[in-house]
């Protein structure tokens, strides 16, 4: 398998776990789904947890690259970029596709905090937290980290409840507390 049907193999699979979960989708219906048989999915993963943590590593790139756009796009200014976030977040829950957050699901089904799947999807929310960090400095706030965990903490608050009931009023009323969360920040400047 050459490396751009491994980079269309990784890209199905993704599609395939965040539509139906990890434990749920076994290598016969990863095989049946992804157009790709079980052996040659095993010529370049030798278990089914590679596989994930290659789709896991996939979607972090996507999704912080994709994050980081539509926040640059809705917003010039970094105390705007931080609700940005939550508009962002909105465009995403009205997606056709949108089942909640793949490192969420990950961690879940994968509790272990030692286990790779579960660092992985903890390190994909590091990530972030360090990148609203970076906006929250530009802000001149006196606690730019404590300012971040804040907002990741509405934003995946937000993103489950979006996953379980109606996401519109969920997308408002993050941003809302988020807006609360910022202007109380830049208060005590």
């Amino acid at each position: 398998m050459s490396a751009s049907k491994r980079d269309e193999l990784v890209q199905k699979a993704l599609a395939s776990f965040y539509k139906g979960g990890f434990h749920a989708i076994g290598m016969d219906r990863l095989a049946k789904e992804t157009g790709v048989s079980k052996t040659a999915i095993y010529k370049h993963f030798r278990t089914k947890e590679e596989l994930i943590l290659a789709t896991l590593r996939l979607r972090d790139e996507q999704f912080r690259n994709w994050l980081r756009r539509r926040i640059e796009a809705l917003a010039a200014e970094p105390e705007g970029q931080l609700l940005a976030i939550f508009d962002a977040l909105e465009e995403w829950f009205e997606e056709a596709g949108f089942r909640s957050c793949m490192f969420i699901k990950a961690s879940s089904e994968y509790q272990d905090s030692s286990h790779p799947i579960h660092a992985t999807a903890a390190e994909h929310k590091r990530l972030l937290s360090i990148y609203f960090a970076e906006i929250a400095q530009k802000t001149n706030a006196q606690d730019p980290e404590g300012l971040a965990r804040q907002l990741l903490i509405v934003k995946e608050g937000a993103i489950v409840l979006a996953h379980l009931h109606e996401h519109k009023q969920v997308a408002a009323d993050a941003r809302t507390v988020a807006k609360n969360i910022v202007d109380t920040a830049l208060a005590d400047i």
